[in-house]
């Protein structure tokens, strides 16, 4: 500690920037305000007497009780490795598993593995707000690629790649990304993948919602192309947030470094909801079922946003296409300022997280990242309907101003 009372913190502290999303946390938890901001699962639909029956069982075993080991108990990573290997199209061996708190943890690690201050890192515009925490903390060189309704432009991307740049890591949200909705399509997946290949760096596919798909399945991962993917996921957003699992798949290199720097980290994640997560994740039919509700009722509430929008504001708001996940991306017409207008619409009982949140260094002021997972029909309704008159609040004060 200084002489004047503040802390010495390390260099990689400087410039770090809290998560505005988990900013918005305690404005969301009133409970006079419809939230569209977090990107939680809905409670309701948290398979908790499962949860309940698998640890009731599973601590039959004191094992369950016990310290694990740092890469994941072997019956989640062997469950894991099946499930990567039907999605892949091959056979994934449970040594290229590596068991995680969360996905987020699992992009922190491979950070530390492979990236050195200054190195480059590319990343979508706009961008999911985790990662360019995880990448700032390393002191990473963060260059950004738009995306448009086919995800990341990987010409784009190709064009900065024959100019010079020459990134260590590509990070992605292909599948129903965060926050923009959408999805990276078959041939740019492809085309990342060749990239990937061709110039030697790794692409970090980051997959949490991939399952939770409306209607028509995802394309296959880009780690179908090549084995310069990392994929990343948990369980979070299809069993429950508090378990606690995620998971990194890579080759068995990677996946020892990995481990390697996690025995420092946490040592070894919880036995207890890792055989929980296990357990429920090896029950085929019952998770099928449960992955169909999710993605019916998720559905559902997608459309009901989609209609509710489209019915109070008309033109002045376009919104994204929601074919899955958890989000959907809007623009204001005019010259609305949408962390202006989230003050206001917090006064008018509803929130969501501004587009000036996700960005790198592009423009996106008139923008807006709406979760719809967590709030029922009715509510994303009048969810709608606030924010419609927050709009001319705000409209009427800048008037007036």
């Amino acid at each position: 500690m200084s002489v004047d009372g503040s802390i010495r913190t390390a260099r990689r502290l400087r410039g770090l920037r809290s998560s505005a999303i988990r900013d918005l946390l305690a404005l969301t938890a009133r409970p006079d305000v419809l939230s569209l901001a977090g990107g939680l699962p809905a409670p309701e639909l948290l398979p908790t007497a499962e949860i309940a029956d698998a640890a009731a069982t599973v601590l039959r075993d004191p094992a369950a009780a016990q310290y694990a080991a740092t890469s994941g108990r072997g019956d989640l990573r062997a469950v894991l490795a099946a499930r990567e290997g039907e999605r892949l199209g091959r056979a994934v061996h449970p040594d290229e598993v590596v068991v995680t708190h969360g996905s987020q943890q699992a992009l922190s690690l491979l950070a530390q593995v492979l990236l050195d201050p200054g190195d480059t890192v590319i990343v979508e515009e706009p961008a999911y707000t985790g990662a360019l925490q995880v990448f700032h903390a390393a002191e990473a060189r963060v260059v950004p690629v738009p995306l448009d309704d086919d995800g990341m432009d990987t010409e784009a991307l190709e064009r900065l790649l024959a100019a010079g740049e020459r990134p260590v890591l590509v990070h992605t949200v292909a599948t129903f990304h965060n926050p923009r909705g959408v999805v990276l399509s078959a041939a740019r997946r492809r085309h990342l993948a060749a990239l990937a290949d061709r110039y030697g760096f790794r692409v970090v596919e980051d997959d949490p919602y991939g399952e939770l798909w409306f209607g028509q399945a995802p394309p296959a991962p880009v780690a179908s192309w090549s084995d310069r993917v990392v994929r990343l996921s948990s369980a979070s957003k299809t069993l429950a947030p508090a378990l606690r699992v995620g998971w990194l798949h890579g080759d068995r290199r990677l996946c020892a470094a990995v481990e390697l720097l996690e025995q420092g980290a946490d040592l070894c994640g919880s036995s207890l909801t890792q055989a929980i997560a296990a357990a429920l994740l090896a029950d085929g039919p019952w998770y099928a079922g449960h992955l169909d509700r999710l993605r019916s009722t998720y559905g559902a509430r997608a459309t009901a946003l989609s209609t509710a929008l489209a019915a109070e504001f008309g033109d002045a708001v376009v919104s994204s296409a929601v074919r899955g996940g958890m989000f959907t991306w809007v623009r204001f017409a005019g010259e609305l300022d949408t962390a202006e207008l989230l003050p206001v619409a917090a006064e008018h009982g509803v929130a969501f997280v501004p587009g000036t949140a996700f960005a790198v260094s592009g423009d996106h002021g008139r923008t807006a990242r709406l979760c719809f997972a967590t709030a029922g029909e009715a509510d994303l309704a009048e969810a709608a309907r606030r924010l419609g008159r927050a709009v001319r609040a705000l409209q009427h004060r800048t008037a007036c101003a």
